[in-house]
């Protein structure tokens, strides 16, 4: 006890009176944020998980351009340190280099080591973007999700009774020109590989979502997770039709609730009502090993608090000079949305082994 007022301390020192968690970013209810990247043990960090009330996934992502991204075993050896760390509140979700894919044995060998990470806790498995974008057969051909090597994988990850999470494809803006007025504008400025506009040779948008629809459609039995709105952003009405399409399909909101702001409010609320049990609340949001506390913790109380204002007020948000008036979901919604959707499509995110099947309370 007397070591977490310590840490509570440590939170109070570091956070001005003026940015301190107010009601609205505070809930009554305990929160879950479903999409976060954090590499670093500070006791700063589970002291605002504890401040919060708040978990979180920890996602492991294999990206080669982004330093502290290339390696898989780093960060799972360091997802589960943050797992320990604050004590089961960051769960974790592991990942898979598909570089080799063509390889013998590849999909044994990754299965192999998935199950190792599901016997130490993880609770899911992301795939990513350079499935589709990025990555090629010898004879020249891009590598989709629904090609039969991943078979194997995702019928053991069924098996598991884990949580597939799917960055497949990137924003519709990754296929224009740069735009200062895009939410994306500073990503892809920084990451011309992932700017698919300046690498006209590589599949389209629609090519890669229609693979990954079909990955979805093919394993029934797998819950996937549509990371960031699915790849879907533009226009909720798409996510819809693949909800109707896919009973084993969700989204989160990662790094994408911006794009929820730039549609019609009566539109999102309609979607969200509907859909109330498909979307996760997620933000993207990271904490690395080399980042300062201080900066971190008021980075990301200043992001929970404005999702949660937009989310769970009226009033107005402001994003990128702009003004967007907030959406006011009630309560039985905000609980789906910052909860009970993670703990229903991520069994084990709150330590438990419960096991919820589709069509099963």
């Amino acid at each position: 006890m007397k070591r977490l007022i310590t840490l509570f301390s440590m939170i109070a020192c570091c956070w001005p009176m003026s940015a301190q968690p107010a009601s609205r970013s505070n809930p009554r209810f305990e929160r879950i944020d479903a999409h976060a990247h954090v590499f670093n043990t500070a006791p700063e960090f589970a002291a605002l998980l504890e401040w919060l009330n708040l978990r979180i996934l920890n996602i492991c992502v294999v990206d080669k351009h982004d330093p502290g991204f290339e390696e898989v075993e780093p960060q799972h050896a360091k997802a589960l340190e943050v797992f320990r760390a604050t004590h089961g509140r960051a769960a974790w979700c592991s990942t898979f280099d598909p570089q080799d894919w063509e390889s013998p044995g590849f999909a044994k060998g990754i299965i192999l080591k998935l199950n190792k990470t599901f016997d130490d806790g993880a609770v899911a498995v992301k795939i990513y973007k350079s499935i589709g974008m990025e990555l090629k057969s010898k004879d020249g051909k891009y590598l989709m999700p629904d090609n039969a090597v991943f078979t194997p994988i995702l019928d053991d990850i069924a098996a598991r009774h884990k949580t597939l999470y799917a960055h497949i494809a990137e924003p519709t803006s990754a296929w224009q020109p740069l735009d200062p007025a895009s939410p994306d504008y500073s990503y892809y400025k920084g990451n011309p590989d992932w700017h698919m506009y300046l690498h006209p040779e590589r599949p389209s948008k629609e090519t890669i979502i229609a693979a990954r629809d079909r990955m979805v459609k093919a394993h029934p039995r797998v819950k996937v997770v549509g990371c960031h709105l699915g790849s879907l952003e533009r226009d909720v009405n798409e996510i819809a039709r693949r909800f109707d399409l896919y009973p084993n399909l969700a989204v989160d909101t990662a790094a994408r609730i911006p794009y929820l702001m730039l549609q019609p409010r009566d539109k999102v609320i309609a979607f969200l009502t509907r859909y109330q049990d498909r979307v996760l609340y997620a933000t993207d949001l990271e904490w690395m090993p080399n980042d300062k506390a201080e900066e971190a913790v008021k980075h990301w109380e200043s992001e929970y608090e404005r999702d949660w204002k937009f989310f769970a007020t009226d009033e107005s948000v402001e994003y990128h000079g702009h003004q967007y008036r907030g959406l006011a979901l009630p309560e039985p919604i905000l609980r789906k949305l910052y909860r009970d959707n993670a703990v229903r499509w991520v069994p084990g995110i709150l330590g438990k082994s419960t096991i919820i099947r589709f069509g099963l309370s």
